[in-house]
């Protein structure tokens, strides 16, 4: 499928499996960072939406103004973070190379060997979500 080209009720009927979308200020600043960051793929970037990719595995980015008729819009706080308690596991990164592009401040947690077989990282997005790269050690 061309994520740039597929029209939106084509790509909507071809998602499965469990989906992630997330509400964001600045989706164009969202997005690069998740490019730049985390080394993902972005595609149909605009200030409203954009399609983000790992392997297999699709997240979505809309702006607030995409949701103004939603009723989760209105549970969404003023200022970050907004994902308070959520964490998002981008598995397959190694976590030094991800820390290593990440704004040091924005390390909430440096790489570290983990009981449940995992070597990860989290690191807070400007949107206030959390991002845990992770390998298999």
């Amino acid at each position: 499928m061309d994520f740039e080209t597929v029209a939106p009720p084509d790509f909507g009927k071809s998602l499965h499996g469990v989906g992630v979308n997330l509400l964001c200020r600045d989706v164009r600043a969202m997005a690069a960072w998740l490019r730049d960051v985390l080394g993902l793929e972005v595609f149909r970037l605009s200030d409203d939406f954009a399609i983000i990719r790992h392997g297999e595995a699709l997240m979505q980015l809309h702006a607030d103004g995409t949701y103004h008729s939603h009723p989760l819009l209105g549970l969404v706080p003023e200022m970050p973070p907004r994902g308070g308690g959520t964490q998002f596991f981008i598995f397959g990164l190694d976590p030094e190379e991800v820390v290593a592009r990440a704004d040091p401040e924005s390390v909430l947690e440096p790489p570290a060997d983990k009981p449940h077989g995992l070597r990860e990282a989290t690191i807070l997005s400007p949107e206030g979500y959390a991002f845990s790269p992770a390998r298999a050690l």
